[in-house]
């Protein structure tokens, strides 16, 4: 047994020998990390007992202190010759592990951030991460750093939360929100205790994941196997960890690679221009360049939704222009995650080459069906989602909303406007401060009280009984005259009879977009590179997609400044946020020359200090309402996780 053990010291030795010229020339440290270098000032000195514990073996990063650290790789392969003390203590505790004894001690190491640091036992891992261990146990104490607004730090803070119900060191998150997820999917709640038999499987069905993950291409890729596993749990059920063969899992993580680096990078680019496309080639693998079969599947049908109308004369607008170029076809009710998959996977039978989903929640059915169809264009109606197979594509709404609250602040009795918003999610608060900026324009004294659709209430009822009579609702969907009369959309004034009077609106011309997007892929524009980063097109009013409706009561002066702002939107030559702006509590947003990038504006997360009102909580808003805060919420990264993994796509209404 002991000439096994020095046989199996050789291995090691020149496994780790191997290590640390490889790590060497990448120019990286070959030994152990040094917990007590890597501290940042101000960490506790004072560390808590957590106990014994089984560590997972790749979580066992480094060491407490300097010590003899040379004598080990950074994955504590041993570097010493075999005729060294350290190489004869080696082989007998490999000799011990291999023999009837085995070892029995536990390692003392200290935690943190997730990663576990050695304080005696090194060669104990050593020996056992040699032979494959999947967990080691430990006694362990945890330093647990100052409270932060870095996002690792935040995240760590999360995972306490998530370890006290779990008791799972497996996965180490280092973005917010992401503990909240993988419970959602799991059908798990913050602080749920775990039984031994859930623990036991997570791990088998987490290592099966990571073994698959080990197998893509990770050169230059900052990218975690629990990262990855979080958006591939989007897709596929967590039981098909349990159910898939080896071949089938490798093969679903390859198809969604690309989206999980784009993912995990957080980055997405936002692109604000309907500029007439480069000669580059978009979407090469189409193959009829002089027509296109174009699917439009919408959440709900025209009848129930004014956003699906709004949608459905987008598709009758690109039919007209088009002409025998475009097939266009719709596809409605696509109100349950089944409904989903199956309208799409309906529309590609059909033979579409381009599909547009036009609703939110239907963002990872399109995901789905675009990883398993890479030879379709998708598209989804959402902002800021990371993925690279799916464009994302939205109405830079504020703009309107600035000519808007011009209108209001001048034609407002008093100082008081109200102003009904709708979901507290990506975009909307832009809108808020650029109608009460707009309001400002017109009426430096104008004061915007704000409410919420979204949560239980009455606002525009209570608006008109609290005697303010100039009141913002929510945006027309179309151009449609009659949305104006029925004053449940765009800003309205009681008169003195008590009637409703509108005043115009936003609207929003998605024919525009599916024009510019069918055009572009005609021409042969719009290269779709492999690896690509996520793409959102945020188009306003120079692409035609936003534009404003003004009713014919308006007086003629106000009408004359709401078309000359409107010049000034579509012509560049007008900025709503180039002035002077503070916030709520106070703080200088602007002094008049910073330029809010398009990233800056779609989240942004304030409102300006004539704004009376805040943001709501996630748990203030109506359950019906909930879905789509989800998906496009400010605070995803803080919304408490489901008992049970309830649809994205049963909200009733988009807008």
């Amino acid at each position: 047994m002991n000439q096994a053990a020095i046989e199996e010291y050789d291995l090691a030795l020149k496994a780790g020998q191997k290590e640390a010229k490889e790590l060497t020339a990448a120019g990286k440290n070959p030994n152990p990390v040094v917990l007590d270098e890597i501290l940042p000032e101000g960490t506790p000195d004072t560390a808590q007992e957590v106990g014994l514990l089984e560590i997972p073996s790749h979580r066992i990063v480094g060491v407490k202190s300097a010590g003899r650290i040379t004598a080990f790789t950074a994955s504590f392969n041993p570097l010493l010759d075999r005729n060294s003390e350290f190489a004869f203590k080696w082989i007998a505790l490999c000799d011990a592990h291999l023999g009837d004894t085995g070892i029995r001690d536990p390692i003392e190491c200290y935690e943190y951030l997730g990663n576990f640091y050695v304080q005696e036992g090194n060669k104990r891992v050593s020996v056992l991460r040699h032979f494959g261990a999947p967990r080691i146990p430990g006694n362990v104490r945890r330093i647990v750093p100052p409270v932060s607004e870095e996002p690792r730090i935040k995240a760590y803070y999360e995972f306490l939360e998530f370890y006290k119900g779990a008791r799972l060191y497996e996965v180490q998150f280092r973005r917010p929100g992401d503990y909240a997820k993988l419970l959602t999917a799991l059908g798990k709640q913050l602080g749920e205790a775990w039984s031994e038999e859930e623990r036991r499987t997570f791990r088998a069905y987490f290592q099966y994941f990571r073994d698959a993950f080990a197998k893509q291409d990770l050169r230059g890729r900052d990218v975690l196997p629990e990262e990855a596993l979080l958006l591939w749990l989007e897709l596929y059920p967590y039981a098909d960890l349990g159910r898939l063969s080896t071949g089938e899992l490798r093969k679903s993580l390859s198809e969604l690679w690309k989206d999980v680096v784009s993912a995990t990078s957080d980055s997405v680019k936002v692109e604000t221009k309907a500029e007439e496309p480069p000669a580059a080639g978009l979407f090469t693998w189409i193959t009829s360049p002089d027509h296109l079969k174009v699917a439009f599947v919408h959440q709900l049908s025209p009848g129930t939704s004014p956003w699906v109308m709004g949608h459905e004369e987008g598709r009758r607008h690109l039919e007209a222009v088009m002409g025998d170029k475009v097939t266009a076809r719709s596809y409605f009710d696509a109100n349950t995650p089944e409904a989903a998959r199956q309208k799409i996977e309906e529309a590609v039978s059909d033979g579409a080459q381009v599909v547009f989903t036009t609703a939110p929640p239907l963002i990872r059915a399109t995901l789905k069906a675009a990883v398993e169809h890479p030879k379709i264009a998708f598209f989804n109606c959402s902002v800021d989602k990371p993925y690279t197979s799916v464009k994302t594509y939205y109405g830079r709404i504020y703009e309107a909303k600035y000519i808007s609250g011009a209108i209001a602040g001048a034609m407002a009795l008093g100082d008081r406007i109200g102003y009904i918003a709708s979901y507290p999610n990506y975009g909307v608060p832009a809108s808020i401060n650029a109608f009460a900026l707009g309001a400002q324009l017109t009426n430096p004294r104008a004061q915007v009280e704000l409410r919420w659709s979204c949560v239980a209430g009455t606002p525009q009822a209570d608006f008109l009984a609290d005697g303010i009579r100039v009141v913002s609702n929510r945006d027309a969907p179309t151009q449609s005259k009659m949305y104006l009369d029925f004053c449940s959309y765009g800003t309205y004034l009681m008169d003195g009879r008590g009637d409703l009077v509108s005043l115009g609106s936003p609207v929003w011309l998605w024919g525009k977009f599916y024009e510019y997007v069918i055009r572009g892929i005609l021409s042969g524009g719009w290269k779709n590179e492999k690896g690509a980063s996520a793409l959102n097109y945020w188009l306003g009013m120079d692409s035609g997609v936003i534009d404003i409706s003004l009713s014919d009561k308006l007086p003629e002066g106000v009408r004359q400044l709401a078309w000359l702002l409107r010049r000034g939107l579509i012509e560049g030559t007008l900025d709503p946020f180039a002035r002077r702006i503070v916030s709520q509590d106070g703080s200088l947003r602007s002094d008049g020359t910073h330029r809010f990038t398009p990233e800056e504006l779609l989240k942004m997360d304030w409102l300006c200090d004539n704004v009376l009102g805040s943001i709501p909580a996630f748990d203030e808003i109506l359950p019906v309402s909930q879905p789509l805060v989800r998906e496009l919420g400010l605070y995803s990264d803080t919304i408490p996780s489901e008992k049970e993994r309830k649809t994205r796509e049963d909200s009733d209404r988009i807008r």
